[in-house]
């Protein structure tokens, strides 16, 4: 069997023609519209392959003109383009089937085979989403969906793009607490379609971990380490060790294909607990030299807590004398809350250290992460808020800690 593979994305024209050559199939690549068209017309192909977006001529103008030219050859629409429209208008032109990218569940577990022999897989897709634009909505639907089958498996993994799952990972901390069951969370750096991914090494990983002794709680694997979810932080862009553990143990690394666990399930935990309730109103404030404070003022009819990333252990250009004082002060009078946290990756903020940190400390509404990762943060006070509308109560879950998301 001949296929002809229409994609402009060398990477994954590339992979194609690695993988289909495997199978049994012949492959060639047209990296363009009008040269595809030309291929595909020459009527030696027994399927085309055809991505969407393409430059020269985009892949649905491309089928309609070999439709009306009346060359029949099957066509598989490949595409990341997945809405509705796009699929009604593929098929519309032409194609025999419409794929989109990414890919459904079963394709990604039947990229990495060897699951079959660590476990029973039910695979289930609750959303199609860069990561990009997951949050609160997308949690709560996670959330619900291991709720729903907590009695029916013994541990979830949940795959995610990379950019916002130290989010997700942080807000499962706190919506499914004492979790005696693993929830883990992975992703990758490049498409598991890649020759060099690493995506399969991670999903491996990930169900090796949740499938072992004592596995538990919120974590996420990544690049042969195990990292508390309330720990998590994405501290590279391209990089395969894109994820660390921030001013806490790792809870397991892979040495090889061995896993080496440093924290264990904790003993005498509580039963599991879900919430399902979050408030997004949480803005957070990256202070810069000279920032002027009548941005205060203007997120208030907007917001109920307001997360400042200060300099240093923390604290207020200008102290106690400052406008930046004042209209925090108004803020906090309001009945707002408001978190300072640092800039600084490690180490955590302290208020108590600096003048300009010790006033603005015992305004009324003012608490201190510590410790905590950015992400525990912001998320940590969307929990918090989506409990109780009374301030101080907020402020006392905050402040508790939770899955050692405070030193």
């Amino acid at each position: 069997m001949r296929i002809l593979v229409v994609e402009d994305e060398a990477r994954r024209a590339q992979t194609l023609a690695e993988l289909l050559p495997r199978q049994g199939y012949t492959a060639d690549i047209s990296g363009d519209g009008l040269s595809g068209l030309d291929n595909a017309a020459s009527d030696i192909y027994d399927l085309v392959v055809l991505d969407a977006m393409l430059p020269g001529m985009d892949g649905f103008t491309l089928l309609q003109r070999l439709r009306q030219e009346g060359h029949t050859v099957p066509v598989l629409m490949l595409t990341a383009r997945s809405g509705v429209e796009d699929r009604v208008r593929g098929l519309d032109s032409g194609a025999d089937y419409y794929l989109t990218k990414p890919f459904e569940p079963q394709e990604l577990l039947a990229c990495v085979p060897e699951l079959a022999d660590l476990c029973e897989v039910s695979a289930v897709q609750v959303f199609n989403l860069d990561s990009t634009n997951v949050g609160p909505a997308q949690w709560q639907i996670i959330v619900r969906c291991i709720k729903e089958n907590y009695d029916a498996c013994d541990g979830f993994v949940i795959a995610h793009g990379t950019d916002t799952m130290a989010y997700t990972a942080a807000a499962l901390s706190y919506m499914v607490q004492n979790s005696a069951k693993p929830v883990v969370l992975t992703g990758s750096q490049k498409s598991i379609y890649n020759r060099d991914t690493d995506a399969r090494n991670n999903l491996y990983r990930a169900f090796v971990y949740a499938v072992s002794d004592g596995a538990w709680g919120v974590q996420l694997v990544f690049d042969n380490k195990v990292i508390l979810g309330t720990r998590a932080r994405k501290t590279r862009t391209r990089s395969f060790n894109a994820f660390s553990s921030i001013d806490y143990p790792e809870t397991a690394v892979f040495r090889d294909t061995r896993l080496v666990t440093f924290l264990r399930r904790p003993t005498d935990q509580p039963p599991v607990r879900f919430y399902e309730r979050l408030e997004p109103a949480v803005f957070v404030l990256r202070l810069v030299p000279g920032m002027r404070a009548d941005i205060i003022p203007l997120l208030a009819p907007h917001y109920r807590a307001l997360v400042l990333e200060s300099f240093g252990v923390g604290g207020l250009p200008g102290g106690e004398h400052g406008e930046m004082f004042a209209a925090l002060r108004r803020w906090c009078e309001s009945g707002r809350l408001a978190v300072f946290t640092t800039q600084v990756p490690h180490e955590g903020c302290d208020l108590a250290v600096y003048e300009v940190g010790r006033a603005v400390g015992e305004l009324p509404g003012v608490l201190e992460a510590r410790d905590m990762t950015p992400e525990a943060v912001a998320v940590k006070l969307m929990w918090a808020l989506g409990q109780t509308g009374d301030r101080e109560k907020a402020a006392r879950l905050f402040e508790t800690p939770i899955e050692y998301d405070i030193m």
